[in-house]
């Protein structure tokens, strides 16, 4: 098998699957050419094929192929192209199912009178026979016709698929009623015939199956019918996800504003965004601030203040102000797209249990046809007559449609991988599914996934008679000027606390290396920094503040001295803030059956503090980078199957290694592809909620496969046994397949338990949210470690 270093991906879409078995023989057909390994997914009706580098083999080869074993392939249009083809293709696709709704609406008319007479001897005037004749002709001949075209051209190529089932089926009942109308006794006036559920011995010459050919029709076509509807609806999600994108753009062309569409965008492209537009691609802010309503991407409700410098992801709708936005990603590589890829990815994907199923599926039909040429010589060989042995033989090869076989698996995936869509929840593929169950331990990294991963003022300590806005106005002033992150924390909080939103600029103002800054603020002398700093000018803390600031340090905060006017006045408490709902995320986690492991770079003091306040009791810290891999690996030896939350560069290793690898969407690109789930929003607690997506999504699978297997091990031999009138087989076969479709679309309705953010929970995220995508996360831990330099 080819490694993904060694492959190059090609997608194809297929045309003319019918059931799980043509998916199968295609599949078969593509990994027979060297050097291609080939998943053929019928509910989505592609193919994801891996050709080896170096084998010569083109996508026209790979087409070719697909037209030899009889069926349709390309490849798909570009997003652009999909794009012209504007509303005319949106109606084109919204009306897809005309055709097929058109035989069952035609079918339908015309069998139920054929149904009707059959069943209820009362409208058995003279001569009936003749008009049911009459209406279920078009229903086998036209309602039937893609059955039978799918079967003739499956035979050519030598192979049977359920086309071939339901093409025999009906021929026969209707080839049979024939017979008995033209050469037996069935056309003479005044036949009636009596609808019964059970075999009983008659002469075959005077009996039709009118009823079962068109009724057996009929109730497949409507069972394909809604199959086609559900599984539109079950990749709603990710079409929607596709068209969240902006089609065109006001580009700036030599200070001019020029409107081209969007996927003609260059990286490095500047364009503006006006109130209430989306964002065409992801970029940097270069000019302008406003507020950016994200939710459509992550959920989160309330908009995202953006400025100069902060980046802006792509499909997002522009609040505020107006934006000037450099590209810095276009296509195939904006945020969007990989997560329109990511999600259908995993809906092209197949488990374990669903390739046992296609499997199965393969050699199913011919074992039934060979089942139901026994059934015929079983009943006719016992001497129960032809009747009784035709029903039987029809009645086997209509119940044993592997339909709902196919079909688990696929709907299952894509609707819960649609739903994840929507609750920002991206699945990579069905092996997840398995591992979800399986974890019981899970690891966090605390910087940038328990922690907001910017430091952020968490406490301020006064002197009697002093204010905490005093503090600030003066503090903030002198830290404005400096570049520190811990001094962008105090700035940024004394800013908020200003009514006027500006501070005072410093006078003399002097960094004090190692030390802290110096200045004048509206006429007073501050100091701000380390302790040392203020006993340097005599200003030595006050019993009251020397205890907070050792409080602080013990807890692994960073304390900040300030003082003024000859005298220490205030300590400050900088940190990385806690998230506000990491401490509910890790009681959900628990609920789930998992133990919380919090693994950090920091030192012991800070992580044990964060891990106190958020509830975990194992801490393992003062790990390097390139030893996160190996804490997963001893975990894993110690017999755990072990789950990680990372966002950052140097978690893309471990998140790889851990048996299921969740990656915060807010974190970097290397953390997003090594995780199998990706959580768009920062927000530890969808990591519960993905579990119980993904465990719910595992569960449905296996209700589906196991209802679709026991219906046919059931059904066989009752059909066998000709306990099944031909008819009502058809009906429940069509029923099990809506059963599973409809059993798939129950998780269309999962809720998340992740409640909408609150105020502090917004104002804590508010600091990352510009950096959302990018590489912020790293950015975020190399500050955290930075910053407890200086204090």
């Amino acid at each position: 098998m080819t490694t993904a270093t060694e492959a190059h991906r090609v997608e194809l879409e297929i045309g003319g699957m019918t059931c799980a078995s043509c998916a199968a023989r295609i599949e078969k057909k593509l990994n027979r050419m060297e050097g291609v390994t080939a998943t053929v997914n019928y509910a989505t009706e592609k193919a994801e094929v891996a050709v080896a580098e170096g084998s010569g083999i083109e996508a026209a080869d790979l087409i070719a192929t697909v037209e030899k074993t009889g069926y349709s392939a390309a490849v798909p249009a570009p997003p652009a192209a999909r794009d012209d083809e504007g509303a005319a293709g949106a109606d084109r696709d919204a009306d897809a199912l005309a055709p097929l709704r058109q035989r069952l609406l035609t079918a339908l008319v015309l069998s139920v009178p054929v149904i009707l007479m059959a069943m209820v001897p009362a409208l058995q005037f003279t001569n009936w026979q003749w008009l049911s004749l009459t209406l279920a002709a078009p229903v086998v001949v036209y309602g039937a016709w893609p059955f039978h075209k799918a079967a003739w051209t499956n035979l050519r190529h030598g192979a049977a698929t359920m086309d071939t089932l339901i093409s025999m089926g009906t021929l026969a009942a209707f080839g049979w009623s024939l017979w008995a109308l033209f050469f037996g006794t069935a056309g003479m006036p005044g036949m009636t015939h009596p609808f019964e559920l059970t075999i009983a011995r008659t002469d075959g010459s005077g009996s039709i199956y009118l009823e079962a050919a068109a009724g057996v029709t009929t109730f497949i076509l409507a069972g394909r019918y809604f199959e086609a509807r559900s599984k539109r609806k079950a990749g709603a999600a990710l079409r929607t996800l596709l068209e969240l994108g902006a089609r065109d753009v006001a580009v700036l062309r030599d200070g001019r504003e020029v409107r081209i569409p969007t996927a003609e965008l260059n990286v490095g492209d500047r364009f503006v965004v006006r109130p209430g537009e989306k964002i065409a691609t992801d970029g940097r802010v270069v000019e302008g601030s406003s507020a950016v309503d994200a939710s459509m991407l992550t959920g989160e409700s309330v908009p995202v203040e953006v400025a100069p410098g902060d980046t802006v992801t792509g499909a997002t709708v522009n609040a505020g102000g107006r934006l000037v936005v450099e590209a810095t990603r276009v296509g195939a590589d904006t945020q969007l797209s990989r997560m329109a890829r990511l999600v259908e990815d995993a809906q092209n994907g197949k488990a374990a249990a669903q390739r046992l199923a296609d499997r199965i599926s393969a050699v199913f039909v011919p074992v039934v046809i060979a089942l139901a040429v026994g059934t015929l010589g079983y009943w006719l060989g016992t001497g129960e007559g032809a009747v009784a042995a035709f029903t039987a033989a029809v009645a086997v090869l209509i119940i044993a449609c592997p339909c709902a076989l196919g079909l688990a698996t696929p709907t299952a995936l894509m609707v819960g991988t649609g739903r994840g869509a929507q609750l920002g929840i991206l699945l990579k593929g069905p092996e997840v599914l398995e591992s979800t169950r399986r974890v019981d331990t899970i690891v966090l990294d605390k910087t940038g996934t328990v922690t907001t991963g910017v430091m952020t003022l968490t406490g301020v300590h006064l002197a009697d008679g002093l204010t905490r806005d005093e503090a600030l106005r003066l503090a903030g002033a002198l830290e404005h000027s400096s570049e520190h992150p811990i001094a962008r924390a105090i700035a940024s909080a004394a800013e908020a606390a200003e009514p006027s939103g500006a501070l005072p600029v410093p006078e003399d103002f002097a960094n004090v290396p190692g030390l802290g800054v110096q200045g004048i603020v509206d006429g007073h002398a501050v100091l701000v920094g380390r302790e040392r700093l203020l006993n340097d000018w005599s200003q030595q803390l006050t019993p009251e503040l020397a205890a907070a600031k050792s409080a602080a340090e013990a807890a692994g905060r960073t304390a900040v001295a300030v003082g003024w006017d000859g005298a220490a006045r205030a300590v400050l408490v900088v940190s990385d803030a806690v998230k506000p709902t990491s401490a509910e995320a890790v009681r959900r986690l628990r609920a789930l059956g998992l133990t919380p492991v919090l693994l950090t770079g920091d030192n012991e003091a800070v992580a044990r503090a964060v891990a106190t306040e958020i509830g975990i009791d194992e801490v393992i810290a003062e790990v390097l980078p390139e030893d996160k891999v190996a804490v997963i690996q001893r975990l894993q030896a110690e017999g755990r199957s072990v789950a990680m939350v990372g966002d950052g560069v140097n978690d893309a290793a471990a998140l790889a290694t851990a048996d299921l690898g969740l990656a915060m969407g807010t974190g970097t690109d290397a953390a997003i592809e090594a995780g199998d789930l990706t959580l768009v929003r920062g927000d530890l607690r969808t990591a519960a909620d993905a579990i119980r997506l993904a465990r719910a999504t595992l569960g449905t699978i296996r209700t589906n496969l196991f209802w679709a297997f026991g219906y046919n091990v059931a059904a066989l031999p009752l059909a066998a046994a000709g306990l099944l009138n031909p008819m009502i087989a058809g009906a429940a076969m069509a029923f099990s397949s809506v059963f599973v479709v409809g059993n798939s679309l129950r998780l269309r309705r999962f809720r998340a338990l992740t409640s909408r953010p609150a105020a502090a929970e917004t104002a804590g995220a508010a600091g990352t949210a510009g950096a959302a995508g990018t590489t912020g996360a790293t950015r975020s831990k190399e500050t955290a470690d930075t910053a407890r330099t200086r204090g």
